[in-house]
């Protein structure tokens, strides 16, 4: 039997789709779907196969969804907020957390022996390829409704969200420049993992190393790095500093 069917019909002896609902909340229609929705490309680099092209429509339902709550909350807010506010609530890093806590890691189908996988957000990402798998199967209103009380209600505090600061990057350069420290980011390595590129990037003050982040994109592993750093040095606080170039 092929591996990711027997993955999807048993998994720990409990029946994936069972598993699946009580993520959802209902009863998909299209079960082959989620089963591409919940595929990580470590496993099927196929575009078809996984669930990359379902991220892509997920995350653009999401932003747009997310966009039109925060319209409506605050009529009297102008776009610079209101954009803050949506990169905040549809920040890759809350994403991940609040996939991990829905339950969607226990059925997301990924390669558990890369390392690099359990540092990077996936999950967050397969949260986005769910949302997208929804919306083809019920539709948008039915994709709004689920978002409003499975995501937004009861896991994005928007109150807690607007006094937020969510780039560590900025934190960091802004606690940098406050002591006269030198902060870089720093490629430490660059290697082929299947058809990936992934990145490793050091968050280093004034020519020491503090810490390092692993991702398939330079600003996610610069933005891992930045997190790992403030924790490690225990910055507090909002202080936000110009990055030179947070593209990269």
């Amino acid at each position: 039997m092929d591996f990711i069917k027997s993955f999807f019909q048993n998994r720990k002896g409990n029946s994936y789709k069972k598993h699946l609902i009580n993520v959802l909340g209902f009863h998909p229609r299209n079960i082959s779907l989620y089963k591409t929705a919940l595929t990580h490309r470590s496993v099927r680099e196929a575009a078809e196969e996984n669930n990359e092209r379902l991220e892509y429509l997920g995350d653009a339902v999401l932003g747009s969804l997310i966009a039109d709550y925060l319209f409506k909350r605050y009529p009297y807010k102008g776009e610079g907020f209101l954009t803050e506010m949506r990169s905040k609530m549809v920040n890759r890093q809350q994403l991940n957390e609040i996939a991990i806590r829905m339950g969607v890691k226990k059925i997301t189908l990924y390669n558990q022996g890369e390392g690099s996988i359990k540092d990077s957000q996936i999950f967050g990402n397969t949260l986005e390829s769910l949302i997208g798998a929804i919306y083809l199967d019920k539709g948008y209103s039915k994709t709004a409704k689920w978002v409003k009380e499975r995501i937004l209600i009861p896991h994005m505090f928007v109150d807690d969200l607007e006094t937020l600061e969510i780039n560590q990057k900025n934190k960091l350069y802004g606690w940098a420049n406050k002591i006269g420290k030198q902060l870089d980011f720093e490629i430490v390595e660059e290697k082929m993992e299947g058809s990936r590129r992934l990145f490793t990037i050091a968050a280093m003050i004034d020519g020491e190393k503090i810490s390092e982040g692993k991702a398939y994109n330079k600003k996610d592993a610069s933005q891992i790095a930045a997190q790992i750093a403030v924790e490690k040095l225990g910055i507090l606080g909002t202080e936000v500093g110009n990055t030179p170039d947070d593209k990269k």
